[in-house]
């Protein structure tokens, strides 16, 4: 059963090339179907669409087929399209002619549309607390081992030194950043599209005012035509910020397997926490850390992806779109198992102490000589030249203490400051009004 369909059976090859994922896709939107419908036929009723006595009916049995998808009793059977198929064709079966009405106003383009932010709204969120929870792990990770130096590297070479406390924290305030993209995502989300119809509104005298605050939307999509052409840009923006999220936790692996590595050994895991070679009895390898940096890295492809898929394509409802879900829904599930699971693995880090007491890290306090001796009027060129000369002729001493003061070196850490910031963002969100709208709707 189609709801567009008329007197002509559709060529079955056709069909399933057509219909590709959509109905294993659509299930993880089926929810949020029924409440852009409980919300669209409210809208009905006060445009008298339907008949209050209508709109108790439809509501209720709505309301009926939203808790059997949430106790996961709902399927998507293989002689409908998808989801909003389904939901129609239950509707109709169930109350009559009350379930042929409640397409009046929409299409099935701005229904997907509709669909789709408020799913999407729903996964930021997971994916905001689940690096809310990383954050945090980060920043108590970062003050617990403040004090325990480690090198720091570039080019790959041991420069000067670092610390735990700076590394975790770095980590950290990068998840605050990325948070400020995911915000983005956010705001472009939560605008509703409903009421545009196929890209070019209707003749009803639809009150799209009312869908939005029932749906718990910030605003409208208010043009039509950009309602439309909405889909594509917002799937793009959310993976950019997902993306962010994505390339912390892959440079943050990649330390981890640095670290972890015998030539290193700053770092641990319980044996249990990773895995063994078949004929190497000493290995310990991190295949979590591994895996995190390579599904990672293939989130970081997916803006282009589906820039690509959506490139050069004109105003208006297009099929290809809908393949967007095929590689949006399944990344969204992989970042917040990464996120769970780097939570999982460093609450069951441990960190080596006294590592910067081997001797073939002298040279880290190199820098810290030079600034000693700038310190005490020498210029600073003057001091460089002197301490090359000492490393030379093996002569360089280090006194192997450090004294960094300033915001955010290893003696100040400003941990409180990250963590502020991250709050600042997090509470421009509004998951609280959104959900109590969600709330209102289903009771």
């Amino acid at each position: 059963m189609k709801i567009w369909q008329k007197n002509i059976d559709v060529n079955q090859f056709v069909e399933s090339f057509t219909v590709g994922k959509d109905r294993e896709l659509d299930l993880q939107m089926a929810k949020f179907d029924v409440l852009g419908s409980l919300a669209h036929t409210q809208m009905l009723e006060t445009i008298n669409l339907l008949t209050a006595e209508e709109l108790k009916t439809v509501q209720q049995e709505l309301k009926n087929i939203y808790a059997e998808i949430e106790a996961g009793n709902f399927t998507i059977e293989d002689s409908v399209e998808d989801v909003h198929s389904q939901v129609e064709w239950l509707l109709t079966q169930r109350i009559g002619e009350a379930g042929k009405k409640i397409h009046s106003g929409r299409s099935r383009n701005d229904q997907v549309l509709v669909d789709l932010k408020l799913f999407f709204r729903a996964c930021i969120e997971d994916m905001v607390n689940q690096t809310s929870t990383l954050f945090n792990q980060l920043i108590e990770l970062s003050n617990t081992h403040k004090d325990k130096l480690v090198p720091g590297y570039t080019h790959l070479q041991i420069a000067m030194p670092s610390s735990f406390g700076l590394w975790f924290g770095a980590y950290a305030e990068s998840l605050a950043d990325d948070m400020e993209l995911m915000l983005a995502a956010w705001k472009i989300t939560n605008k509703n599209p409903l009421g545009s119809a196929a890209g070019y509104g209707s003749s009803f005298p639809l009150n799209r005012t009312l869908t939005t605050e029932l749906l718990g939307f910030e605003s409208l999509n208010y043009n039509v035509v950009y309602a439309q052409m909405g889909r594509g840009k917002t799937e793009r923006i959310l993976a950019q910020a997902m993306s962010a999220v994505a390339a912390t936790l892959a440079k943050m692996a990649m330390d981890v397997c640095l670290f972890i590595n015998q030539n290193f050994g700053f770092i641990s895991f319980p044996a249990e926490l990773t895995t063994g070679s078949s004929i190497m009895p000493h290995k310990k390898n991190p295949d979590v850390f591994e895996l995190i940096r390579s599904r990672c890295n293939k989130i970081q492809a997916l803006p282009n992806e589906i820039a690509m898929m959506i490139t050069n394509l004109p105003s208006g409802y297009h099929r290809d779109l809908q393949l967007l879900k095929e590689n949006l829904f399944p990344a969204i599930t992989s970042l917040n198992e990464c996120l769970e699971i780097a939570t999982f693995m460093f609450q069951n880090i441990t960190i080596k102490d006294d590592i910067l007491k081997d001797k073939k890290y002298d040279y880290l306090f190199s820098v810290e000589v030079v600034n000693d001796l700038a310190l005490q009027g020498v210029p600073f060129r003057e001091a460089y030249k002197i301490v090359g000369e000492q490393i030379e002729n093996g002569t360089f001493a280090p006194s192997g203490q450090i004294h960094h003061t300033h915001e955010g070196s290893i003696g100040n850490l400003c941990n409180e400051q990250i963590t502020a910031a991250m709050q600042d963002v997090l509470s421009q969100f509004g998951f609280g009004k959104v959900n109590k709208a969600i709330e209102d709707l289903v009771k």
